[in-house]
């Protein structure tokens, strides 16, 4: 039995990746790719609860560190308890962010340094690394419009556009050193413009996998 694929899909708010995730479900579906879809952070009970803490953590004000170790403590027991056994059985694994989002957000967007987010990914993770991921990116100021349209926003919404920049050139800056993983999709398309690069980055992506 052949190892399972991992997907990751990616971007700022507002980028649309919840719509986007279904789109790439509905593609590995036609194409009959037996998949797991899943989440960062959660994927499971205690990683659903750390989401919690990190979305909404009430007037507590929650450290940097203390931050990106409840990550990477969800991290862990979502790589042991759901994403190592989808791949070591065949499953193709997709999931809504993963560690590109912790350099993003918590490297770029709060100050922490980049060996540090590295050494807790080489820790937890060894040599796991998403097989493709698909970024959703789009100028920040077109992500805060979209957003704004939504429900009400979470801790990382709430932060400045400076923050939001930073997060989005970090994206960009990991896309360029890693072109071969990481597939930039314009988010500023319309939805079926969208729709059809998203398609054809799977499709091209199951081609290579065969």
């Amino acid at each position: 039995m052949s190892q399972g694929k991992f997907i990751t899909v990616e971007g700022q708010d507002g980028a649309g990746k919840s719509t986007n995730v279904e789109v790439v479900k509905g593609k590995l579906t036609q194409q009959g790719i037996s998949f797991i879809h899943t989440r960062e952070p959660g994927g499971t009970e205690f990683g659903e609860k750390v989401r919690e803490l990190l979305l909404n953590s009430g007037d507590e004000q929650l450290g940097d560190q203390a931050e990106l170790l409840l990550i990477f403590a969800a991290r862990a027991q979502h790589l042991k308890q759901v994403i190592q056994p989808a791949i070591a059985r065949g499953d193709w694994v997709l999931c809504d962010r993963f560690t590109d989002a912790t350099y993003a957000y918590q490297g770029a967007g709060r100050g922490l340094e980049h060996s540090t987010i590295e050494t807790l990914e080489n820790l937890i993770q060894g040599e796991l690394r998403p097989d493709l991921t698909l970024l959703l990116d789009l100028p920040v100021e077109v992500g805060e419009s979209r957003a704004g349209q939504r429900s009400k926003p979470d801790r990382f919404e709430l932060q400045k556009l400076e923050f939001k920049q930073r997060v989005r050139d970090c994206y960009l800056a990991r896309a360029a050193l890693e072109p071969d993983r990481i597939k930039i999709v314009d988010a500023s398309q319309s939805l079926e413009e969208v729709e059809s690069s998203i398609v054809s980055a799977i499709d091209e992506f199951v081609v290579s996998s065969k």
